[in-house]
This record gives structure tokens, C-alpha cells and sequence, in this order.
């Protein structure tokens, strides 16, 4: 196995992919008690049938077409085969309400949709009367839901009867005619405020950030990927999904992200990618088991094989990635955005700074305004906003597109985020405050789960914490209550706010938490607190906890 010959389209780089490795091992996928292997060669005879499938439906170039799954088999073939067909993918997150699913349809156009199960379907027949464009709607799953007056299909009974020298036609006519400026996909951002809005990105936008990734990181042909992340996110598309085509590794597809240590123990992956909750937990675990500080444990919980495990999404606090350094693992740190492809900035294993968020990859520009915003400019920045053209001028000035992240570039060229513009805390005092820095802070505390800062037009700060149970009540002595009795004892609030204030002490005075309120369930994706890569919605969490959050202000009042 080896890297393929850079290609500058995505059917070119699986194309090239399965003529060099066609009978190799690709994809490992759980079916019953074990993972099964599959080949490129099956991969790519199962894309090119759904790809003249698409076809067959009326798909014409240009169009756009819907995929609404979790991650699995069907979503890679359905991805490669959209883009084979010259079709545009519009994959949606398969944990969104119905009507958050129907909005992302009717605002892209597409003409078919694509599900995964009889339950997607049930949530988007609900609000499919709002969808006359459609022309066809298809399960990969038995389903037997009537959507937009259309009787939903079944995904691979359309494949059987199409002859290989069609499939052999449309793949022709995507390496002919399919060109790096065109319209690859469109992602809708999750977004912690506000409507989501279309990410319009190109084949050279994809390809040049998959290969300008590899160049800076550098990924070995006989490494094993375990995926957990969604591809509907572009992180896990670009980076494991499209890295993989082109590196030429295996990938086994998780099974989903509650048995991530099961799978690892199965598959035995030597490279992972993971947002910073998922690998916090890991490191909750060993400290519980009083494993921190014995060598060699951290690899044994991953699988006993890692190498490397990659860290995006959101800010990666200190001590994790000391925790895994001092385990041999180096847990390095990127950093990008949907509107980029998402990759700007990146660690390697032989060049990484902790704390920071790497080095700009090849071919990508950074700089910084006078108010600290970074900026960058290259091959990886979208085309744009689907059908917001005010809102695309407002994000890409001059070619260079603006982040809403604040940062800073050190001596040796190393990138460090301080904040979020739009995250940035005013008090009424006039202080600027980054909340995310003060929730790592407070989350390095082995009794904090999860914390969120408040304090916007305040006279000072106040967090809602979520405990990690066991050990807080063991700690306090109070195993015999339940979380929602903890959470209203003042015993157990004064117990870890003296927690809060301790791991506060290097902060300053403006910055200090000066009240908290304890709560008793984690803040989760289900009920919209968390986006689908488990980046907090503030906004939401603030009208979840609103009167909490109320009582805990009048109380300070009070006094």
C-alpha cells in the first residue's frame, strides 16, 4: 500500500485508490459479533451500481441530494457515490429533530433523499407535506413510511439489476467531466446561536485540505483508523474519511460512541481522531482507577496498538494532553472550521507544542487583526454560503475568510486560540472574559464533568456545573443521595465551589466564579445542548437553566 498520486477530485482519488489496492482489505464494519473486512474493490463496485442508481432516479449533475445517517457502510458508498453521479451531498445529522432535517432539505433543493432507518423516516414524515421538490426518498433499512407523498425505497434494491458496464459509464463520465472547482457538498453548520447555514465546498477545497494535511502530519499506509466521530461533520470526513482514500490505511467504522473502548479492543487501531470530551473521559477513567501514572495502561484501554490520537473540535485542555504524553500517546491538537475544510492549523507527532493548536499546513495563510481575530486564505476556503450571498461577503473579505476566533502565532510559528469573539463574556463592568479558558480550567478538576461559564451583563461570574457523581458523593459522604437530592444540598454546592475557587486561584479577581449551581443530568446532544461534535450551545443551556440560573443571581443579590 502506499499514497496515491495526488488527485484533485474525489472520484479521482478513489478511483486511483482501487486500481493500486482493488483485493486489499479497506473498511472494517460490524456485522453481528465481529468487524468484517471489506475490499476497495467491493467498495467501489457497490459505489459505482448506487452511483448509476442516482442516475437512473433523474439525478443530473449539479443536484443536490440529501443523506440523513448515522455513520455506516451505506454512508461512505452513499458519499462516494453521490460524488460519482456529479451530484452534490448534503449530509445532515441523523440526531436532528424532523423538522430541523426538513429545513436543511427544503433550503438546499435537493431532489432525493437518502435515510438510514424506519426512525429517520418517522421523523422526517412528520414534516415531509413541506417537501413538493422531492422525487424520490430512499431507506437504506426497511421502512414503510409514506414522505412528501412519496413511498420510501429501498436503497440496495435499486443496485441489483444494474449491469457493470453502466456503473463503468458513470464513473467514465465523472473522471471526464467532473472538475476541482465544482460543488462537492454542502454542510450545515450545527451552529451554537442562530439558523444554520449551508457551507458550500468544492472538490479542490476537500482534496487540497486532505493533502496538504498529510504533508504536515505525515500518516503511515499500515496504520488501522478507528472512526467514531460523524462524517456528516466535515472533521471526521476529511480527516478520516478522505485522509484514509488517499493515505491508503484501513478504516473500521465504530459502532457507535458509547463502545469506542469495546471497539478499540477489537480492531486494535493504531490512530484515532476525537474531540476533547471523548479523550477527557478516558483520562476520568484512569485517574478513577488509579492508572494515571502506571505505564502503559492508557495504550492497553485504547487497544494496546495506538500510536497517535488527534484532537479537534474544541479547545484541548492542558492536562490532557499532558496526561497522554506522559502515556507515550501523544494527543496532538488542530484546529479548523466547517468554512475551511476543514483543517487550517495542525500537530505532528514530531512537531507539537502543548497548548498550542500546530502550525498552518501547506498552503494556507494566517494572519491577525488588530483586535486579535485570526484570519486565513488558500485552496481550503469555502465557496461560500448557499444562497446567502450578504452573509458570504460578511465572512470572506478580500479573500480572506474571518474565523470569530481570537489567537496569536508564537516566535516558532505555532498557533494558540485565547477565545471566541461571538463566546466572549462582557460583564457590567465592562471586563472581557473567554469562558472557554476558565471551563477548561474547572473541568481539569476530576469531580467536574462538565462546566458552563455565565456572566454576560452580570456583576460577576457564576457556572453550572455537572458533577461527576460518584466520587463528589463519595467525597462528601453522602453515597446514600441520589444527584437530584446532591444537587439542591448546600453541603455538597459548598464542597465544590471551594473546589471551583481552588482551581480558580490563578486567575484574576474578574475572572473568579463567585457562585455556582449544580446540576444533577450531563448537558447532552438529545436535548440540543451539545452540537452533534459536542460543542456546548450556550444559548440553549441558558434557556434550559433559566431559572437557575435566575435563583442563583437573586441569592447572590441578597447578601
Amino acid at each position: 500500500m502506499t499514497h496515491v498520486e495526488p488527485a484533485d477530485t474525489l472520484p479521482l482519488l478513489f478511483h486511483r485508490r482501487v486500481k493500486l489496492d482493488g483485493p486489499r482489505p479497506a473498511l472494517h464494519v460490524k456485522r453481528g459479533q465481529q468487524f468484517e473486512a471489506i475490499t476497495w474493490s467491493a467498495l467501489s463496485a457497490d459505489v459505482l451500481r448506487a452511483a448509476a442508481m442516482l442516475k437512473r432516479l433523474g439525478v443530473s449533475p449539479g443536484d443536490r441530494v440529501v443523506q440523513v445517517s448515522e455513520n455506516r457502510y451505506e454512508w461512505i458508498v452513499c458519499d462516494m457515490a453521490i460524488q460519482m453521479a456529479r451530484a452534490i451531498h448534503v449530509p445532515v445529522h441523523s440526531t436532528l429533530a424532523g423538522g430541523q432535517i426538513a429545513y436543511q432539505i427544503a433550503d438546499s433543493g435537493a431532489r432525493v433523499v437518502v435515510l438510514s432507518t424506519a426512525e429517520q423516516a418517522a421523523k422526517l414524515a412528520a414534516a415531509g407535506d413541506s417537501l413538493p421538490q422531492l422525487s424520490a426518498v430512499l431507506s437504506f433499512e426497511p421502512c414503510d413510511d409514506t414522505i412528501a407523498g412519496l413511498r420510501v425505497g429501498r436503497f440496495f434494491d435499486h443496485l441489483a439489476d444494474i449491469p457493470d458496464d453502466e456503473a463503468a459509464a458513470v464513473e467514465r463520465d465523472a473522471l471526464d467531466h467532473l472538475t476541482a472547482d465544482d460543488l462537492a457538498t454542502i454542510l450545515y453548520t450545527s451552529g451554537t446561536t442562530g439558523e444554520p447555514k449551508g457551507v458550500m465546498l468544492s472538490q479542490r477545497n476537500l482534496t487540497s485540505n486532505v493533502w496538504a494535511t498529510i504533508e504536515a502530519h505525515g500518516f503511515e499506509d499500515d496504520d488501522v483508523r478507528l472512526n467514531f466521530l460523524p462524517l456528516s461533520h466535515v472533521f471526521a470526513r476529511t480527516c478520516d474519511l478522505y485522509i484514509w482514500m488517499a493515505v491508503g490505511c484501513q478504516l473500521a467504522l465504530c459502532e457507535s460512541r458509547e463502545k469506542v473502548l469495546e471497539n478499540c479492543a477489537e480492531i486494535k487501531p493504531t490512530v484515532m481522531n476525537g474531540v476533547p470530551y471523548f479523550f477527557d473521559k478516558v483520562a476520568r477513567y484512569l485517574i478513577q482507577n488509579d492508572l494515571a501514572d502506571t505505564p502503559g495502561a492508557l495504550r492497553t484501554v485504547l487497544g494496546g496498538n495506538m500510536r497517535t490520537c488527534c484532537a479537534g473540535g474544541a479547545a484541548l485542555p492542558d492536562h490532557l494532553a499532558e496526561l497522554f504524553e506522559r502515556q507515550g500517546i501523544p494527543l496532538l491538537q488542530g484546529y479548523g472550521l466547517t468554512e475551511t475544510s476543514p483543517v487550517i492549523a495542525i500537530s505532528a507527532p514530531h512537531d507539537y507544542k502543548i497548548g498550542a493548536i500546530g502550525r498552518p499546513i501547506p498552503g494556507v495563510e494566517v494572519r491577525f487583526t488588530e483586535e486579535g481575530e485570526l484570519l486565513t486564505r488558500g485552496p481550503h476556503v469555502m465557496l461560500g454560503y448557499w444562497n446567502r450571498p450578504e452573509e458570504t461577503a460578511g465572512t470572506i473579505r478580500d479573500g480572506w475568510l474571518y474565523t470569530g476566533d481570537l489567537g496569536e502565532q508564537d516566535a516558532d510559528g505555532y498557533l494558540r486560540i485565547t477565545g471566541r469573539i461571538k463566546e466572549i463574556i462582557v460583564t457590567a463592568a465592562g471586563k472581557n472574559i473567554a469562558p472557554v479558558f476558565i471551563e477548561a480550567l474547572l473541568c481539569e478538576d476530576p469531580l467536574i464533568a462538565q462546566a458552563i461559564v455565565l456572566g454576560d451583563g452580570r456583576k460577576f461570574l457564576s457556572a453550572l456545573v455537572v458533577p461527576e457523581w460518584e466520587p463528589l458523593l463519595a467525597a462528601c459522604g453522602v453515597v446514600d443521595q441520589s444527584p437530584e437530592q446532591a444537587a439542591v444540598s448546600d453541603e455538597v454546592t459548598d464542597f465544590l465551589q471551594a473546589r471551583v475557587d481552588e482551581r480558580l486561584t490563578s486567575v484574576s479577581r474578574e475572572e473568579q466564579i463567585r457562585k455556582i449551581a449544580i446540576v444533577p443530568e450531563p448537558f447532552t446532544i438529545e436535548r440540543g445542548e451539545l452540537t452533534p461534535t459536542l460543542k456546548v450551545r450556550r444559548k440553549v443551556i441558558e434557556e434550559h437553566y433559566a431559572e437557575k440560573i435566575a435563583e442563583m443571581y437573586a441569592a447572590a443579590a441578597t447578601r
